[in-house]
């Protein structure tokens, strides 16, 4: 018996990012995994190294009868015992079956496209709050967080992005998107004149953050690195990340950062402002306030008892609450309830 994830998402992400991370995780836990999913050459090639059987599907709205048939199809080839639908397009196309239907909500969708389902799964409290408010059964909504783990490994070479050895180096990741606020991370920037940030995403908004970078006076302290496979690099070379988005449900990006030993200035949106206890594990700030942003950040780098609090609280609460061996046992729990084990 085994697990099928589905996933209908296009591109890259980070929730496409994680859903790669827990199946690794899960294999080495010993699950038996297949995958169905959106063609994406990244993802595919991924699942390939990983191992695990896959084929592509469809997923869009015009075509969500053919992609439920041919995952139903998949689903018995595989002999799933649950299906774990990723996100509101793959809920969509979850066949019914012999199997158990499991829903994993990373933000608030409509509930419309989790019907049938027998659980769903949110990564924070307030998601899961969300889904009961919809009028979903409480026993059967989960809180489940993400996980981040650091492997060992060199820091990306700051020559590779002609940038100073001795120079402040700030990290912002996520998509070139109005919601991660980028533009916010450039305006702070000018307020740092020593200091280099490098963005690593891509997104609709490259070309207009480009300019707005130009006209601010700082494109030549600015990288553009582009979607980056593998950030583990860049969390080790950078000093500060900061990460001030203006909608985010969770924030991978707060728990990478304590995996990594970086030192987070976040925006108090929904995720990061659950997630981060303020001074103790990392600076929030209020969304959109580019001075705060600049003084947090100035904060951190000045002071150096309070980054080494910053990077030990942030570690432990890691351990705590966002480990790999925390977030699989609970999954491994939840699985067991429809009769999947490990192998």
């Amino acid at each position: 018996m085994s697990l099928l994830h589905l996933l209908g998402a296009p591109g890259d992400g980070g929730a496409e990012t994680y859903f790669l991370t827990l199946i690794d995780a899960l294999k080495s836990a010993g699950f038996s995994q297949s995958a169905l999913t959106r063609p994406w050459p990244t993802r595919d090639a991924a699942l390939s190294k990983l191992g695990v059987p896959h084929a592509n599907l469809p997923f869009t709205p015009a075509s969500r009868w053919f992609s439920r048939y041919g995952a139903a199809r998949y689903a018995r080839r595989a002999q799933a015992k649950v299906v774990l639908s990723w996100m509101s397009r793959a809920a969509d196309a979850a066949p019914k079956g012999p199997w158990a239907r499991i829903g994993r909500l990373g933000g608030y969708y409509h509930l419309k496209y989790f019907r049938g389902h027998d659980v769903l799964v949110g990564n924070t409290p307030d998601i899961v709050q969300f889904i009961v408010e919809q009028g979903w059964p409480e026993d059967r909504a989960i809180y489940i967080p993400n996980f981040a783990s650091a492997r060992p490994g060199p820091a990306t070479p700051r020559a590779r992005y002609d940038t100073p050895e001795t120079a402040p180096l700030l990290l912002g990741l996520g998509r070139l998107h109005s919601d991660k606020a980028h533009d916010v991370s450039l305006k702070a920037l000018s307020q740092i004149p020593s200091a280099y940030l490098w963005i690593a995403g891509s997104g609709p908004l490259e070309a207009e953050l480009k300019s707005l970078a130009r006209d601010l006076g700082v494109a030549e302290r600015v990288r553009f690195l582009g979607w980056v496979e593998d950030p583990g690099p860049l969390y080790r070379a950078a000093d500060v990340c900061v990460f001030p988005s203006r909608v985010e449900p969770l924030g991978n990006v707060v728990i990478q950062a304590w995996a990594h030993g970086l030192p987070i200035v976040t925006s108090a949106s929904k995720g990061p402002a659950f997630l981060v206890r303020p001074g103790e594990d990392g600076l929030l700030t209020a969304i959109d306030d580019v001075d705060a942003v600049a003084a947090a950040v100035g904060q951190v780098l000045d002071d150096s008892s309070l980054r080494t609090t910053l990077i030990a609280k942030g570690r432990a609460r890691l351990e705590a609450e966002f480990s790999e061996a925390v977030v699989v046992a609970a999954w491994t729990k939840l699985f067991g309830q429809f009769g999947l084990g490990p192998v």
